[in-house]
C-alpha cells in the first residue's frame, strides 16, 4: 500500500517521505479501515521537527492520528463493525471510559502506525461509527481538536446557557470548541491575528473578537467586553506566551483548560491571581472512546460541520504540513487518501 512516514531522526519536513509498505491483515477482534481521509494537527508538526517525544523519534512511524474510512474486513472475534461501516480510529489505545490508561498510546506515534496511508488495521474497541451526514473528509477532522473540544467545555466544563467563553485563535480546537459552545447557548469571545478570521468567526456565532496584533493587552479588552468579570472558560492552546494573559481573563470560580503550547512550553506565567478568582487550570490531553461517541450524536442530532481549511491531495501531503505550518489556516487541514 501506498504510505508517508517520518523517518528516525526527523528535524524537519525534510523526513517526511513517501513509501510502500505490505497491506495490512486484521488479526483476530481487529477492522480493516481503507482510509479515504486524514487530518493533521499541531502535534504532527512536532513530530516531524523531532520535538513530540523526549530525545526524539526513535523509529520510522507512519503519522497522523486523525482519520476516516471504510472497514474492509474483519478479523475474527469482530462484533462492533462489519464491512462496509463508516468509521474513524480513537487518538488513544485503549481508552474506552473512564480514567486514562497508563501508560496512554496514542495513534500516530511510535509503536503505533497512524493513518496517512491507503490501510491500517485498528482494534475494534478502538474505532467509532461516523455520523452519517458526515463525508470522510469532514469525519476525518474529530479524532483529536475535536474531541479535545469536547472533554474541555462539554465533559470537564459542562458548559451552561449563558456562560462566557474564551477561544485563543482560529485554530482546529478553538473553531470546534466555537461551535460546541454555542451549541450549549454560550455567548463566545475569540482572539486572532486577523481580522478576516476573526470576520469569519462572528459569522459563525462568535459575540465579540480581538485582534491580539492590534492589542497585545488582550486580556484588558477581554475584561472590558465582560464588564470586568472575566470569562467563565478558556480553551488555553497558546502555552507559556499566553497562560498568564488567561489568568488575568478568567473570571471567578472559571476554569481554564490547558491544551495546546503553539507559543512555546516554558513556565512563566504567576498563577496566584488563581486563589483570590477560585478559578483553576485544569490539563486535557483529547479524550476517551466515549467522549467521541457521545460528541458525535451530538454532531448528528445537531447536523453539525466541521470547518475544513483546505483539502490536500494525497500527493500533497508536504503541501498541506506546509499549509499548516504557515499558521493561515481556519479550522482543519486535510489531505484527501
Amino acid at each position: 500500500m501506498r504510505a508517508y512516514e517520518i523517518i528516525a531522526g526527523s528535524v524537519g519536513l525534510e523526513g517526511l517521505r513517501r513509501c510502500d509498505r505490505p497491506d495490512p491483515k486484521p488479526k483476530a477482534g481487529q477492522i480493516l479501515v481503507r482510509l479515504r481521509a486524514a487530518a493533521l494537527n499541531f502535534r504532527d508538526l512536532l513530530m516531524v521537527r523531532g520535538i513530540y517525544s523526549a530525545g526524539g523519534q526513535k523509529q520510522a512511524v507512519v503519522p497522523l492520528s486523525d482519520g476516516a474510512g471504510e472497514v474492509v474486513a474483519v478479523g475474527a472475534g469482530v462484533t462492533r463493525f462489519r464491512v462496509g461501516d463508516r468509521v474513524a480510529g480513537t487518538f488513544f489505545r485503549g481508552w474506552i471510559a473512564g480514567p486514562p490508561p497508563q501508560p496512554q498510546v496514542a495513534l500516530g506515534a511510535p509503536p503505533i502506525d497512524g493513518v496517512l496511508a491507503e490501510s491500517a488495521v485498528f482494534d475494534q474497541e478502538d474505532a467509532v461509527h461516523l455520523p452519517a451526514h458526515l463525508s470522510f473528509e469532514a469525519a476525518a477532522t474529530l479524532p483529536c481538536a475535536a474531541v479535545t473540544a469536547w472533554h474541555a467545555l462539554m465533559v470537564i466544563g459542562r458548559v451552561q446557557p449563558g456562560d462566557t467563553v474564551l477561544l485563543l485563535g482560529t485554530g482546529g480546537v478553538s473553531v470546534f470548541a466555537l461551535q460546541f459552545a454555542r451549541l450549549a447557548g454560550a455567548r463566545v469571545l475569540m482572539t486572532s491575528s486577523s481580522d478576516d478570521k476573526l470576520a469569519r468567526a462572528r459569522a459563525m456565532g462568535a459575540a465579540e473578537g480581538v485582534n491580539y496584533r492590534a492589542t497585545p493587552e488582550w486580556q484588558q479588552e477581554v475584561l472590558r467586553l465582560t464588564g470586568g468579570r472575566g470569562v467563565d472558560h478558556i480553551v488555553e492552546v497558546g502555552g507559556s506566551g499566553t497562560l498568564g494573559r488567561s489568568i488575568q481573563a478568567i473570571g471567578s470560580g472559571g476554569r481554564i483548560y490547558l491544551i495546546g503550547v503553539l507559543s512555546g512550553v516554558a513556565a512563566d506565567a504567576n498563577p496566584y491571581a488563581l486563589m483570590s478568582k477560585y478559578a483553576s487550570i485544569h490539563g486535557v490531553f483529547v479524550g476517551s472512546r466515549a467522549m467521541f461517541e457521545k460528541m458525535n450524536a451530538a454532531i448528528s442530532v445537531n447536523a453539525l460541520e466541521p470547518v475544513i481549511d483546505r483539502v490536500f491531495t494525497f500527493d500533497e501531503a508536504v503541501a498541506a504540513y506546509r499549509h499548516l505550518e504557515h499558521g493561515g489556516h481556519f479550522g482543519k487541514v486535510v489531505i484527501r487518501i
